[in-house]
């Protein structure tokens, strides 16, 4: 019984559902236009639902415990290239980014509603941008005169603090902390982490693909300790408490053929992970 949290486009579905002979693969999609791309095959289920609902979605479908789970965070291709989605940093379209279209706030409540404090936290913290304070109190003393309402018009608005050297990446950063805000991205992942240590089964697996720092260090910490502050936990007689274990000592990433190949995948990592039967380590060695 395995999961694939982030279908999307369903290019790791078909491969996974294509080695299964017996078993079942369940996918999960908030986002209508994936669901346009459900495999037509006899072991696979689409949920059409957030992944943060994990544990009951499987549950209605009579599923108590899984043997792997996958996830491929961030957004898809699919969005990115959808100008009229508003996650792209390159075309221009409404301010939007609900991975869900049906979520009440869009990029467009965040920017034009958040007070300048909100604004400075999700630009430090989700972009990790050094000067947010500054770039907020621009959007505010814009947004006074004038509602900002598309992709071209909060570029313009922070156009003053675009780098010489890798605006591209600025950009992304900007959209990212607007976009995790606006789909509550962590919150949904360490819900997900959490239920699906709960319903792997011992032995089982898990892996998750994460493409910057704050979605790596949650997994790289949940992974490591079982929990997302990084500090292991003992119990009295000073066994390690979690119920993972990391496969692999470092992320594994793509090599410079596959960024060749798929320019995108140039900052995933990946780790694994593998249910320990009775959540204590007492001999067990990452491999």
């Amino acid at each position: 019984m395995y999961v694939d949290v982030t279908f999307g486009g369903g290019g790791h579905s078909r491969e996974i559902v294509n080695r299964l002979d017996k078993g079942r693969l369940f996918g999960f999609d908030q986002d209508p236009d994936a669901h346009l791309n459900t495999l037509a095959h006899k072991n696979f289920t689409l949920i059409k639902s957030n992944f943060r609902y994990l544990k009951n979605s499987l549950r209605m479908h009579g599923v108590q415990q899984i043997d792997g789970l996958l996830a491929d965070l961030g957004i898809s291709s699919h969005q990115v290239d959808e100008g009229s989605r508003g996650f792209s940093i390159r075309y221009e379209g409404p301010l939007d980014m609900r991975m869900n279209p049906s979520l009440e706030v869009s990029a467009k409540e965040v920017v034009n509603r958040y007070s300048a404090d909100e604004l400075s936290r999700l630009f430090k913290e989700y972009g990790e941008i050094v000067n947010a304070w500054a770039m907020a109190n621009r959007i505010i003393n814009i947004r006074d005169n004038q509602a900002i309402e598309t992709t071209a018009q909060l570029k313009q608005a922070l156009e003053d603090f675009e780098p010489r050297h890798k605006p591209a990446r600025f950009w992304a950063r900007i959209f990212q902390a607007i976009r995790i805000e606006v789909n509550q991205e962590l919150d949904a992942l360490t819900e997900m982490l959490q239920q699906a240590t709960e319903i792997l089964s011992p032995g089982g697996k898990l892996v998750i693909i994460s493409y910057h720092s704050l979605e790596d260090r949650l997994v790289k910490n949940f992974f490591k300790t079982g929990n997302f502050s990084g500090e292991p936990e003992k119990d009295f007689y000073g066994n390690l408490i979690r119920p993972l274990i990391p496969i692999t000592r470092k992320p594994i990433v793509p090599d410079e053929k596959e960024i060749a190949e798929n320019p995108r995948a140039r900052s995933a990592k990946l780790r694994a992970a593998e249910k320990i039967e009775d959540g204590r380590q007492t001999g067990q060695q990452e491999k």
